[in-house]
């Protein structure tokens, strides 16, 4: 059986005992169950998967990993202290390449191969749902960050009455990002017509789903919402799109892409004459990073976005000590680039998996893991983080939501371009830095 016949697909779970009986392979294209009780046993050291995309359409999201993962391992290099025992810290990285499947894969590589005591991921529901639903078949405690909440519970068939057992995850909601793009649209005096671009991923499915996603509270905000049908990531035409939203003047854009299909579409957009009628674009994921807007030019000032962390976060981290400016500093010291917001989340969630391991008792005990990230109450650099449900952070038991603003790219000072947060009505403990302008 080769290789590739053996790659999981996207929502396939593969199990210890199916991994052994396929002579160590990386999956097996064959129903998985789960292991009756959870593996416990005596540990020398304690082992974390790390899980991101660093190659791939998702690329941007893990471009800070190495930095990330220095600073930590750093901070770690003497161990930690684990009842009364010290344990060396081993934090295993691996590619999820941006794609479902190789997300699943190496997820289950970290837990047969190397036997990880605690799963983290991050970067889209692309990455941290194949990576949680490996952890929850196999018992294996898991905490993700970097997609809302709502992609990774929903995206997974989970159900507010029952939850999950050993998968949890922080990150805001897609409500709080609608809440945070309509906040800044009200300001520009639209005629409160919306055309969404939706990709049909993991994140735009739920996103564009008609009772789930962006269209109720947007209509029920008096906005008009049009969105045509979900496009085909790494689409190249986006003819109909452009014209359906100039027959409809609209004079809002909204949706979700990756940085690579947007590039695609707004280059498009300006020739046929769509952004010329726009007084704000404001697209989920694609305008993140300082590379997305470099790779627009000009074109890309004005455009707006949500902003989950930056340096005018007034959080630092428990694991280090920084702050999010003195973080953010450290990175352009260290690699010569600017800031990128998933940095924030990724040094978050080692934070939180090093809280947790730290209260476990037993770091061999999944169980004792499990019962420790339930009692989680823990400062971050991006914010707080506790899973007691009932907590107005909690919308259901296994997330834990974040503050969310809103920013404006605009001219830069010592980058060429800036994130500049604009609005922050929805957190404001975190300090804007300018006024939102139209686009045009």
């Amino acid at each position: 059986m080769s290789r590739k016949s053996l790659s999981p697909g996207p929502s396939f779970t593969l199990d210890r005992r199916t991994f052994l009986r396929y002579g160590g392979g990386t999956a097996a294209a064959v129903a998985a169950s789960t292991l009756a009780a959870p593996a416990v046993h005596a540990a020398k050291s304690v082992k974390i998967g790390f899980v991101s995309p660093q190659t791939g359409p998702l690329a941007a999201f893990g471009e800070a990993d190495k930095f990330v993962l220095a600073d930590a391992r750093a901070a770690l290099k003497s161990g930690i202290k684990i009842g009364t025992k010290t344990y060396p810290v081993e934090i295993i990285a691996k590619d999820s390449q941006s794609n479902t499947n190789r997300a699943s894969e190496v997820a289950a590589e970290l837990i047969i191969k190397e036997n990880v005591n605690l799963m983290i991921g991050s970067s889209s529901g692309d990455t941290v749902n194949p990576v949680s639903d490996q952890c929850e078949a196999n018992d294996v405690p898991c905490v993700t960050s970097d997609t809302p909440w709502q992609v990774w519970f929903f995206g997974r068939g989970g159900n507010p009455q029952k939850g999950f057992k050993w998968t949890y995850h922080f990150f805001w909601g897609i409500d709080d990002m609608i809440g945070v793009f309509m906040s800044m649209w009200k300001s520009l005096g639209t005629n409160n017509k919306i055309g969404s671009l939706m990709a049909n991923d993991s994140d735009g499915v739920v996103a564009g789903h008609p009772k789930r996603g962006f269209r109720p509270p947007m209509e029920a905000a008096g906005f008009k919402y049009i969105q045509p049908s979900l496009f085909s990531p790494g689409a190249m035409d986006y003819s109909s799109q452009i014209n359906q939203f100039k027959k409809e003047g609209v004079e809002i854009l909204t949706g979700v892409a990756t940085p690579p299909d947007f590039s695609t579409f707004w280059g498009q957009a300006a020739q046929q004459g769509l952004t010329q009628q726009l007084k704000a674009a404001t697209i989920a994921k694609a305008l993140l990073f300082p590379a997305a807007i470099e790779a627009l030019g000009d074109r890309g000032t004005g455009l707006t976005t949500e902003v989950w962390w930056s340096p005018s976060h007034p959080f630092r981290s428990g694991l280090t000590g920084k702050t999010s400016a003195e973080f953010a500093a450290a990175y352009t010291a260290a690699t010569g680039k600017q800031w990128t917001q998933p940095m924030g989340f990724k040094h978050a969630n080692i934070e939180v998996a090093i809280d947790v391991l730290k209260r476990c008792g037993d770091p061999g005990d999944p169980n004792a893991i499990l019962k420790s990230i339930q009692e989680t109450n823990y400062e971050s650099m991006v914010g707080p983080v506790s899973w007691k449900f009932g907590d107005k952070r909690n919308p259901v038991k296994n997330a834990c939501r974040t503050p969310l603003v809103g920013g404006q790219w605009k001219k830069g000072k010592k980058f060429k371009y800036d994130l500049v947060v604009v609005d922050n009505q929805a957190a404001p403990e975190i300090k804007t830095g300018g006024d939102l302008k139209p686009l045009g």
